[in-house]
């Protein structure tokens, strides 16, 4: 697998690393973590920033490998991260674009990379976490729309949104319908009547997540992307971008962050633990390690017609569990500083204890590496 780059992805990276240059300074102070509508308002400024530049349509529209330079170029310039675009701009949006008819790309695409649009994803329930498959949310015809009836749970952005992306049961469980053949994917307004969210405060105090209540909402038929009761493929499709390519940005801002800790450690003191440094060493070891997954993973993409594959459950099995070592290790260097939660190091390493939950668990993952990679027999 070749992971060099070639002459016209660097020149992409030169002009894009310009731009930042110049863009970056003149941006406003950032809202609190608390205040969503103005974090909407940041984001989605961004957004446009970012598309009238032409860097808009990278998400999806640009090759994989440009993607990967983005993400890179962006977090290591301090750029703002997708924040409460980020279903539209790396869930949903990359799904339309793959599975999605023209008319639905024209409608929904434009929007979203333009920072008009936000996007929020409904997908766990209260009794299906982990076993995504067994949602109960229901979904009958009534002529041309969905009645859509259910609840949702860790519903991120649901309070900003203006669509979800959907999963609901259009085929009840039988001996003949397995759970994962009676699911359809859809596009949902969030101002349609019988819908009601409630936000949901985290650790670090932020709502970034909600329930979501649905009595009787009516969706048009024209807004199922795939096929009806084929929309666990398509939630595959979504799944393999959130572990394959969402957390590009991520892992060079731990690399940042293991550099500054590298760094707090010789000022304090504390670098003279032996331990300490080959902690630091081992995690330095891991993250390029995993950069380097990332980009074969984006290389392999690109031969393939650029959906991410199963090699994405490989890296986000790993990172959850490097991210949670690498603030483990900040707790460590920053001594009793580590229960101040002003200190961005501390809400970190809260936030970082769901990255093993989030985007399907450390043990659905196993799964997935065990049964798809390694031809492994399915559990009973």
């Amino acid at each position: 697998m070749d992971l060099t780059y070639t002459d016209e992805e660097e020149a992409f990276r030169a002009g894009l690393r310009d731009w930042l240059a110049t863009a970056l300074p003149g941006l406003p102070a950032k809202p609190s973590p608390q205040d969503w509508p103005g974090r909407r308002a940041y984001d989605t400024a961004w957004q446009r920033m970012l598309y009238d530049a032409g860097y808009g349509e990278v998400h999806w529209d640009a090759s994989p490998t440009q993607r990967l330079i983005f993400l890179e170029e962006t977090e290591k310039a301090g750029a703002p991260y997708v924040g409460a675009n980020f279903v539209g701009l790396l869930h949903a949006g990359p799904t339309i674009a793959s599975e999605g008819t023209p008319e639905q790309r024209a409608r929904w695409l434009p929007p979203v990379l333009r920072g008009d649009e936000i996007w929020c994803q409904g997908f766990s329930e209260p009794d299906a976490g982990s076993d995504l498959a067994s949602l109960r949310t229901r979904a009958w015809r009534d002529d041309d729309h969905y009645v859509v009836s259910g609840s949702k749970i860790w519903t991120s952005h649901a309070e900003v949104a203006d669509w979800c992306e959907l999963l609901v049961r259009t085929t009840p469980v039988s001996a003949s319908v397995p759970k994962h053949r009676g699911i359809t994917w859809l596009a949902m307004p969030m101002d349609a009547p019988g819908i009601t969210v409630r936000p949901l405060r985290t650790l670090a105090g932020s709502t970034e997540f909600a329930e979501m209540f649905l009595d009787e909402v009516r969706v048009p038929v024209s807004h199922r992307v795939g096929e009806e009761n084929d929309g666990w493929r398509v939630t595959m499709v979504t799944l393999s971008y959130e572990r394959g390519t969402a957390f590009v940005g991520e892992v060079v801002a731990c690399r940042r962050v293991l550099a500054e800790l590298a760094r707090e450690a010789r000022g304090n003191g504390r670098w003279d633990d032996p331990a300490l440094r080959r902690r630091l060493g081992r995690l330095s070891a891991e993250f390029s390690a995993l950069w380097r997954l990332t980009q074969w993973n984006v290389s392999e993409a690109q031969a393939t017609g650029g959906v991410p594959g199963v090699g994405g459950s490989v890296f986000k099995l790993r990172y959850s569990h490097a991210r949670q070592e690498l603030y483990d290790a900040a707790a460590e260097v920053i001594g009793p500083g580590a229960l101040d939660l002003s200190h961005a190091w501390t809400l970190d390493r809260l936030s970082s204890l769901s990255y093993t939950i989030a985007a399907g668990t450390s043990q659905i993952q196993q799964n997935i590496v065990a049964e798809r990679i390694l031809g492994l027999p399915k559990g009973r």
